[in-house]
């Protein structure tokens, strides 16, 4: 009987020690994670024929392509706010691309992802110029 009591009791306590090991890894890993800050992907379209249907066209074209990537956080595309018009404001843009990845991992894979790389040989010709801002954040 003592010795069954014995066997139970080291199941009982590796298997208490199994969980510990299995539970603080997956919390290191998961801390570990959270420190990685998310990266903010900010780009800025400046048409060669700024029309409201080219503006439009790119638009769509940036949710066709680039929307539903790995890691994506957040994702949003759209046009200058003319109303906006602040000595602040830049305004030598016609669409505006945000999109925040969970992390640079996630930017990386984006970047030679084979959509991305379509919407960029799709819509380049009718871009007089692009600027992109790249930013960590919390």
């Amino acid at each position: 009987m003592m010795n069954r009591r014995f066997a139970v009791a080291a199941c009982l306590v590796a298997v208490a020690l199994g969980l510990t090991i299995n539970f603080s890894q997956g919390t290191s890993s998961m801390a570990d994670e959270a420190k990685q800050p998310m990266l903010v992907h900010n780009v800025y379209f400046t048409l060669k024929e700024q029309t409201p249907e080219n503006t439009q066209k790119l638009i769509d074209a940036c949710y066709k392509y680039l929307k539903d990537h790995p890691g994506v956080v957040y994702f949003g595309a759209g046009p200058l706010v003319p109303e906006l018009d602040r000595p602040v404001n830049v305004r030598d843009f016609n669409v505006a691309l945000c999109v925040v990845f969970k992390s640079k991992a996630d930017h990386d894979v984006y970047q030679t992802a084979p959509l991305h790389l379509k919407f960029i040989e799709e819509n380049k010709p009718t871009w007089d110029k692009v600027r992109v801002f790249d930013n960590y954040a919390k």
